[in-house]
């Protein structure tokens, strides 16, 4: 219980923040001010729209199934809430210590596109429709290229338990798996990353190739959150909201809560298979034992607090460039989202896994 009131929290406060510095994102690319006059630098405009929105009236279209109207907004903000239930936030936080972390993960968030073509078809609007179409059609095949950029980690880690691969990345794995825990895999040269902790340990610095999968997972992560851009299934040029076109009040307040929540998901998942997790980022260099003093043992409260801070910052840095991505390239068109997706994303996805699965076979010969 504790674990989901905390993630509920963090997406609610997340969202406020995010909100706001999207517009202020915006605003500096544009050459505006934003946001300027409710609270400090505007700070709390993001508060008085949500109370605004709440207090709006809540419409079902005339000819909308009422029932299916109503459960798709539920139904995308729990799949994508239930994906928190696997990701750990510090040595000890986590909500479920499934083995399988990676695959729970995958399987509850695709979830979210039945939610997102009831909400198309059930509001009776041929605009609703063709975007609830747009955003299956670009979901599933983003998703193809995006699980196989993950696979790429697990084949290098062995195993599919997120909290398992966090400790793989830091100066407390304990290496029981016999792992080659080299730099670049090199036993030669006799660097052992884990001893000194910090960037040097992430899975993307560990093994370089590693770094691309994580350009195809950021690419298709973008897809699958349904940001600029690849916001076609919402354009609003031509399909005036996409499939959230007649929600109103509380329940679009639910679907707008749902695609930030997407974002800091993949913005966390992100973190936790390519960059650390909840570890530092600071190494220790000979007596100077940076990593040491930025982290806590697990089981001990600087655990907790180091390891959020961590995970928290590197999440936020990749959200950040999420907004910047937004407000700085044009949407695409439909055939260069696919494209990008089938000839360029695939087939470079499925090469790291090739990369991947002979660069384990190389470490254990």
């Amino acid at each position: 219980m504790f674990v989901v009131l905390f993630v509920l929290t963090l997406i609610l406060l997340y969202a406020v923040f995010v909100v706001w510095a999207e517009r202020k994102v915006a605003a500096f690319i544009q050459d505006r001010l934003g946001p300027m006059e409710v609270g400090p630098y505007g700070m709390l405009q993001t508060i008085a729209d949500l109370l605004k929105l709440l207090q709006k009236e809540d419409i079902i279209a005339t000819g909308a199934n009422r029932f299916l109207f109503r459960l798709a907004p539920i139904l995308i903000f729990t799949a994508i809430f239930a994906g928190f239930a696997t990701l750990p936030f510090t040595p000890d936080l986590i909500g479920s210590k499934a083995d399988v972390g990676v695959f729970f993960m995958i399987t509850i968030v695709s979830l979210d596109v039945v939610g997102v073509f009831l909400a198309g078809w059930a509001s009776n609007n041929k605009f609703s429709v063709l975007g609830s179409f747009r955003a299956i059609a670009q979901v599933i095949s983003y998703e193809i290229p995006l699980t196989l950029s993950i696979l790429s980690v697990v084949l290098i880690c062995q195993t599919l338990d997120l909290q398992q691969i966090s400790f793989q990345q830091g100066i407390y794995f304990t290496n029981t798996q016999q792992l080659n825990t080299a730099l670049f895999g090199v036993t030669s040269w006799g660097i052992d990353v884990n001893e000194i902790g910090g960037f040097v340990s992430w899975n993307a610095f560990k093994y370089p190739f590693l770094l691309l999968a994580y350009v195809v997972f950021f690419i298709a992560s973008l897809a699958e959150s349904n940001r600029a851009p690849f916001d076609i299934p919402e354009g609003e040029s031509e399909l005036v909201s996409g499939f959230h076109t007649e929600y109103t009040g509380f329940r679009f307040a639910i679907l707008f809560l749902a695609e930030y929540a997407m974002m800091l998901l993949v913005a966390l998942l992100g973190v936790v298979l390519f960059f650390g997790s909840w570890n530092t980022a600071l190494p220790n260099i000979g007596s100077l034992r940076l990593a040491e003093w930025t982290s806590g043992a697990p089981g001990t409260m600087a655990g907790h607090i180091w390891g959020l801070f961590w995970l928290i910052s590197k999440g936020l840095v990749i959200v950040f460039l999420q907004l910047v991505m937004r407000w700085t390239y044009p949407r695409l068109r439909v055939d260069q989202l696919m494209n990008l997706c089938w000839k360029i994303l695939l087939p470079l996805s499925l090469l790291l896994v090739i990369v991947s699965g002979l660069w384990v076979l190389w470490m254990k010969a």
